[in-house]
């Protein structure tokens, strides 16, 4: 797999995870607000900033009961139509010029999931890097041809989709014309919960679709994303406010600024320990190996003395013979004169 080129970052097991900052509806129906949020995931060292480009009607009808209600009293969002939910939520559309350019001047990656063939269209426009297909659109096909024609990286959330879904999206998007695309793992629950997680499916989706696999995060904190580098993750998506106490329809399970500056530096620490596969002392070691247990006289001895287990020990430093030749030097003679402390070794024994 070649490493899938955003913007000036790379995305591949050769660079650190590209770290996506989802400002989704926390910019709580504020172009202000909004700016301050680039400026904020700027400031935390993130590689992107994504948005969401839609409408209320582009997403749904504008009816207030039923299927269009909201009712689980489990939910966030209980008691809203989805109507109402997306209109609060949605980001107007002539506030994206102003959020790109203003991620361009702080030297953020902007780009956005578009919902509809009108969005794409608009995001087109404004030049956008790559595109973002949500868990609940990986079944809508004839979006996922509109975006994967653009030529441009893709990246899809898997939240919800069946293997045999997935391979459809997947088909479909390298059939229209994707030739870089990034997967992530998503639990489509709002947050999600670590026990539903499932990040071993990582690894086995990489193989699976041979293509960039990284996390869409809804649990709470930075663990999962942490342990998501150990499995292959190289895109790690996080929704991002600038404070929880502030409300907004994605607050409750968004990271704030102090969580998402420790998650740049944290998974770049877990992608850099996990090296590659290697046994033996590193450079970094060598100088350490002096400080092995090895075998010493732990008396004064006298030339022609038997070695027994009182006047020979295993002991810290690691100047003398390895531990492991006590048994054969037991029994052995000492050639000479020597102080305790001395490293046992071959030409001292007869």
């Amino acid at each position: 797999m070649r490493d899938v080129a955003i913007g000036h970052c790379n995305v591949g097991t050769g660079s650190q995870p590209f770290i996506v900052a989802e400002m989704s509806g926390n910019h709580n129906q504020s172009l202000e607000r909004a700016l301050e949020i680039v400026e904020a995931a700027a400031e935390t060292g993130a590689h992107a900033l994504k948005l969401q480009t839609y409408t209320a009607d582009t997403m749904t009808l504008d009816i207030a009961e039923g299927e269009f209600f909201i009712e689980d009293p489990k939910s966030l969002w209980s008691g809203r139509s989805l109507y109402d939910l997306y209109q609060e939520a949605h980001t107007p559309w002539e506030w994206h010029k102003p959020i790109y350019d203003r991620c361009r001047e702080l030297g953020l990656i902007c780009f956005s999931t578009p919902f509809d063939a009108t969005s794409v269209d608009f995001l087109e426009e404004l030049d956008s890097p790559c595109y973002k297909i949500a868990s609940f659109e990986n079944i809508d096909i004839p979006l996922i041809k509109k975006v994967a024609a653009t030529g441009k990286p893709l990246i899809m959330s898997t939240g919800m989709a069946s293997l045999a879904e997935l391979d459809d999206a997947v088909t479909a998007a390298r059939e229209a014309g994707c030739k870089d695309l990034v997967l992530l793992k998503c639990t489509s629950s709002y947050p999600s919960t670590p026990e539903h997680t499932n990040l071993l499916t990582i690894p086995h989706m990489r193989d699976l679709f041979q293509c960039e696999v990284g996390l869409s995060d809804h649990t709470l904190g930075v663990g999962a994303a942490l342990a998501s580098v150990a499995m292959g993750s190289t895109v790690i998506e996080k929704h991002f406010t600038l404070s929880r106490a502030d409300g907004g329809v994605d607050s409750a399970f968004s990271v704030e600024p102090a969580e998402l500056k420790t998650l740049v530096e944290e998974t770049e620490r877990a992608w850099m320990a996990l090296g590659q596969i290697s046994y033996g002392p590193t450079e970094a070691e060598r100088k350490s190996l002096v400080f092995r247990r090895s075998l010493y006289f732990a008396e004064d001895m006298q030339a022609g003395e038997i070695l027994t287990e009182k006047n020979v020990r295993a002991i810290r430093p690691g100047y003398g013979l390895a531990p492991k030749y006590l048994d054969v030097v037991l029994g052995m003679q000492c050639k000479k004169t020597l102080k305790k402390g001395t490293p046992l070794s071959w030409d001292l024994l007869s």
